[in-house]
């Protein structure tokens, strides 16, 4: 597993899902990226861009250890949920919990839960099945949820499976008295803080952590792969508002660039961090 200490605080990645991406033309997950557009990116090789020219992919949580603080930031796709848009029609049974506990993360010593926005692959883990019924995985646990992000997809009544996301893995929270419904700067801690990134979603946020004159942050999906540094143009179909998310990956990623700012990508395959340099009129990523 991967980690990394960012002042007095430590972040480590629990794995649950490792994909190639497979470039099709009639279901793209980045148009443009195509085999002969990522060859023209050869620092994507190989941790980010396989052999075969397929995207690798990553679904993990991040557990982040602050002074008095045991944080969970996105909890991937979870067990026993049906979602074929992402997995196919199998649900997911995977040792997820376990991975946790083995570093000594047990459900009961969480103590916070942060998912930067409301989609299938962020949300999953917030719930598990018991006896036939959703319950929260982290029972000792704040969910905290964007305000601005849940009023968005309880306004989706129409997108059944946004409503099926919602019915298992977050009304279950609201039942159980667990949700902290917060604006996208919320802070959580002195060193860790919410940050707007709007664009992927309405409410999308990424995670600050700023610690002993050190910084990280945790992009969640306002950037899904590091070709996107080279072209923040480019955008999945499931940006809800394209447009907007590539000015924002544009404007993060000449934020954070050529500074000493660790960049944890939610869905960067393995050595997932590293930093933002600029080339060109552009950016790549330093792994």
């Amino acid at each position: 597993m991967l980690s990394w200490q960012v002042g007095a605080v430590k972040i480590t990645r629990v794995v649950e899902l490792e994909m190639p991406v497979v470039y099709s033309a009639e279901r793209p997950f980045l148009a443009q990226a195509t085999p002969e557009a990522l060859r023209k990116m050869p620092w994507l090789y190989p941790n980010f861009v396989d052999e075969e020219d397929r995207m690798r992919l990553s679904i993990h949580a991040l557990l982040v250890e602050a002074p008095g603080l045991r944080l969970v930031v996105d909890t991937c796709v979870g067990n026993d949920k049906v979602r074929p848009s992402l997995i196919g029609k199998k649900p997911l049974s995977t040792n997820f919990l376990q991975q946790m506990a083995d570093l000594g993360w047990t459900r009961d010593s969480v103590d916070t839960v942060v998912c930067t926005h409301l989609h299938v692959d962020h949300v999953g883990w917030n719930t598990m099945l018991e006896d036939g019924k959703w319950v929260p995985t982290f029972p000792k646990a704040r969910y905290l949820m964007g305000r601005t992000e849940l009023d968005h997809w309880r306004g989706e009544k129409d997108d059944k499976d946004t409503q099926e996301i919602l019915a298992d893995s977050v009304q279950p929270i609201l039942d159980a008295g667990l949700a902290e419904l917060v604006d996208m700067d919320h802070r959580i801690s002195p060193e860790i803080r919410l940050t707007p990134t709007p664009g992927h979603t309405p409410g999308h946020v990424s995670v600050m952590i700023e610690s002993e004159g050190q910084t990280a942050v945790i992009t969640g999906d306002m950037t899904h792969h590091p070709c996107q540094m080279a072209h923040p143009d480019w955008s999945p179909p499931f940006d809800s508002d394209p447009n907007a998310a590539a000015t924002m990956r544009r404007r993060m990623f000449a934020e954070w660039a050529d500074r000493p700012i660790l960049v944890i990508g939610t869905h960067y395959a393995g050595p997932t961090a590293g930093h933002v340099r600029t080339d060109g009129e552009a950016f790549r990523f330093d792994a």
